[in-house]
């Protein structure tokens, strides 16, 4: 247990908590991602500004609901979503919320690590693509060395006034040299507002509630007595306004002003931000993917960690661990499998989406109390194999957000909700008939 700082296998004990201001430079390394610029930009040149900046809005406001909930029942408990997963689906049956939130970090840390990549070799054209992926990889991996308590929030707190500075650089540097224009407010299709455009925006960001995941895995190390700034202020509506928001409105207005060659893409903005501020905005990139990524590869870490729990025989060293995922994102980055992540990380969402949406339930239910008091039963062998409540309202769900996700048009925007929908509902169905012997073996 002493080893375990990220405390996979266990709870976080009061004695490991984090004081409010390190655990909030540590969390708002999830607001800095490229990502954020990119997609909300995406969003309005296929649907219009307008339909974008509503879409974001709603979006804004169901993660902060969602996030207020989630954030403190983490505090509360000390569960990770691992542990917390063992409630909903069973010892066994959480294996696969673990594996899913595995390789949704993975994803994620591919995709960001590339874009630093990218930008590296597109500054020193004499290093191939392959060795400045190797580059990234090689410093990315010491830095979650150590544990989010003692090093995460130190340097993503350095970090973080680099990436404001930044932003508010990019925006004034693209006014200077190419001027001020309104049509950042009129990107998208002619008569735009006409159609379900503010409906797909919203919706697209439900398929990224794997960063409910991350605030879930992050709140665990708050403290009790900080319980109210963290729901309100890390996983409440000032973090979510500045990622969704704040980055969203800035990478809207870049796009339209920054000449950019080819479709739109993370890269795409990659070379236009180093166009437009050459080595500055090589170290703008630098600081925004690498406090993403040590947010990435900490999630990857702490469930592979989690993982490897189940082998009671083996016992691996987070140096270890770390290195087997920056392995693991090397090799993929290398293969080349951006369009089958793509796709595999779209059923992954469906997933993810049913996930927090049990979740929420059961937190807000008081089923589980009345059956259990206040016990939380998570312990190897007490913990029933397989909770039928849980898993048949994870599967449902999921089958049926993936029938709307492949039946194309308007029903793909139409997934993640109904996903949700099902979700909460099966699971209070369930919740009516639910046994104490679903969640304790006795």
């Amino acid at each position: 247990m002493a080893e375990d700082l990220d405390y996979s296998t266990a709870p976080v004990p009061s004695t490991a908590r984090m004081p409010a201001g390190a655990l909030s430079m540590a969390w708002w390394a999830v607001a800095t991602a490229m990502f954020w610029l990119v997609v909300s930009a995406s969003l309005a040149m296929s649907f219009g500004t307008l339909n974008a900046l509503a879409g974001m809005s709603i979006a804004v406001v169901v993660y902060t609901i969602t996030g207020g909930i989630i954030s403190r029942y983490a505090i509360k408990t000390g569960l990770s979503v691992a542990l917390f997963s063992r409630i909903l689906f069973g010892y066994h049956g959480a294996l696969l919320a673990t594996l899913i939130f595995f390789t949704g970090a993975i994803y994620y840390s591919v995709f960001e690590a590339s874009v630093i990549a990218v930008a590296i070799q597109d500054y020193f054209p004499s290093l191939s693509l392959s060795q400045a992926y190797l580059i990234v990889i090689a410093y990315s991996v010491p830095l979650v060395f150590g544990s989010v308590q003692h090093w995460l929030g130190k340097l993503n707190g350095i970090l973080l006034p680099f990436y404001i500075i930044g932003l508010i650089a990019a925006v004034a540097l693209s006014i200077y040299q190419y001027g001020y224009s309104n049509a950042w407010l009129e990107l998208g299709p002619e008569n735009a507002l006409t159609g379900y455009g503010m409906w797909n925006c919203f919706t697209y960001f439900m398929g990224v509630f794997l960063t409910l995941m991350y605030a879930w895995d992050y709140a665990r190390f708050g403290r009790e007595e900080d319980s109210d700034f963290h729901t309100k202020f890390n996983f409440g509506s000032p973090f979510f306004l500045f990622a969704i928001l704040v980055n969203g409105v800035a990478g809207i207005f870049l796009v339209a002003t920054i000449p950019m060659e080819g479709e739109l893409s993370e890269i795409s903005v990659v070379l236009g931000l180093l166009k437009l501020m050459g080595f500055s905005g090589l170290i703008f990139i630098w600081v925004s993917q690498t406090r993403i990524n040590t947010a990435n590869f900490f999630m990857a870490i702490v469930n592979l960690e989690s993982l490897f729990q189940r082998m009671p025989s083996i016992h691996v060293p987070k140096i270890v661990t770390a290195t087997l995922v920056g392995i693991t994102v090397y090799v993929v980055m290398l293969a080349d499998v951006f369009s089958f992540l793509f796709q595999a990380l779209s059923y992954l969402a469906i997933m993810v989406v049913a996930w927090v949406s049990i979740a929420v339930t059961h937190i807000l239910s008081p089923k589980y109390e009345r059956l259990m008091g206040q016990e939380l039963e998570i312990r190897e062998g007490y913990v029933p194999a397989l909770n039928p409540a849980g898993l048949l309202a994870w599967f449902l769900a999921a089958f049926v957000g993936l029938l709307f996700f492949n039946a194309g048009g308007l029903w793909v925007a139409s997934s993640s909700p109904a996903t949700a929908i099902v979700a909460s509902v099966v699971y209070l169905l369930m919740l009516k008939r639910a046994k104490r012997s679903w969640y304790v073996s006795e």
